[in-house]
């Protein structure tokens, strides 16, 4: 796979890997999630729902931020078949 993707690229495979792949949570976007009184199902909620916004580079790792009108979810592919969600948090 080779990044940066698109935004419509990274929409396509975030849906095909939440279709059938693997989706795992950082212990920082947990915490991240918990302190907003959010759960993992609102993340994935977003992933199905959001926007990809802009994409970044950040320590090496390209990120793709996922947006609803409450919640932004960013996460980074892993693979084809597994992506991380990195951080998260409510909109303000």
């Amino acid at each position: 796979m080779r990044e940066p993707l698109t935004r419509r690229e990274a929409r396509r495979l975030i849906h095909e890997i939440l279709a059938a792949g693997t989706v795992g949570l950082s212990s920082h976007a947990l915490d991240e999630l918990r302190k907003d009184e959010a759960t993992a199902v609102d993340a994935i909620i977003v992933l199905r729902a959001g926007t990809v916004r802009r994409v970044e580079l950040r320590n090496g790792t390209w990120r793709y931020p996922v947006r609803t009108a409450r919640m932004t979810v960013v996460v980074a592919f892993r693979s084809a078949v597994r992506l991380v969600v990195v951080t998260a948090w409510r909109n303000r």
